[in-house]
């Protein structure tokens, strides 16, 4: 039985549910409008890249091997996602036409994904637990490395899109400063899960 459809749909389920990667760009599209978080949404596929070369190598398994790495990536990318709710949270007000201010950028996204704990777990979850090309384990990973970059493309995409549609539909300002300190918040909750 062909595992292709098995795969695709597991990595939906852990790519596309909330985490840091997703939730920051649906806070950025609201905040800036998807124009201006096109760039932090490619650098975030771009950082995916060496996650998925990463994973599959099995060079991140190596680096984690060394003592007191895990805890220092941890502290990286909690530092990181911290700052990261701030800048949303003291973003303007969803519905604003413009929202002035630099948004996040291509380095920015980079640097999300390579600190991005969910991000290692998710490709490591569907790349250890599926073969797609038995007997051929170098075309296997990048058969699945190449599956999984398009569907985290696509559904950075979605997320970009629904933050940025919601901020449409908000017209209120006070309304829209909520929005962007619930988004700011839900980053924090992943920051605090991280340590739980």
């Amino acid at each position: 039985m062909d595992a292709t459809p098995l795969f695709l749909l597991t990595s939906l389920a852990l790519v596309g549910s909330p985490g840091p990667n997703t939730l920051s760009l649906a806070a950025l599209g609201a905040a800036f409008g998807t124009r201006r978080g096109v760039p932090y949404m490619i650098g975030l596929d771009l950082g995916m890249v060496v996650v998925v070369a990463l994973v599959g190598s099995g060079l991140w398994a190596v680096i984690l091997s060394y003592p007191g790495i895990a805890p220092v990536v941890t502290l990286a990318a909690s530092a990181y996602l911290l700052y990261l709710a701030f800048r949303i949270a003291t973003a303007p007000p969803m519905g604003a036409a413009e929202a002035p201010g630099r948004e996040p950028g291509l380095s920015a996204g980079v640097m999300l994904s390579l600190t991005n704990p969910k991000a290692y777990v998710a490709v490591a979850a569907v790349v250890s637990r599926y073969t797609l090309m038995p007997g051929r384990p170098v075309a296997d990973e990048v058969l699945k490395g190449a599956l999984l970059l398009v569907l985290i493309a696509a559904v950075n995409v979605a997320w970009l899109a629904a933050g940025s549609l919601l901020a449409r539909a908000v017209t209120n300002p006070r309304v829209g400063r909520l929005v962007n300190l619930g988004f700011a918040a839900l980053l924090v909750v992943s920051v605090l899960a991280a340590f739980l």
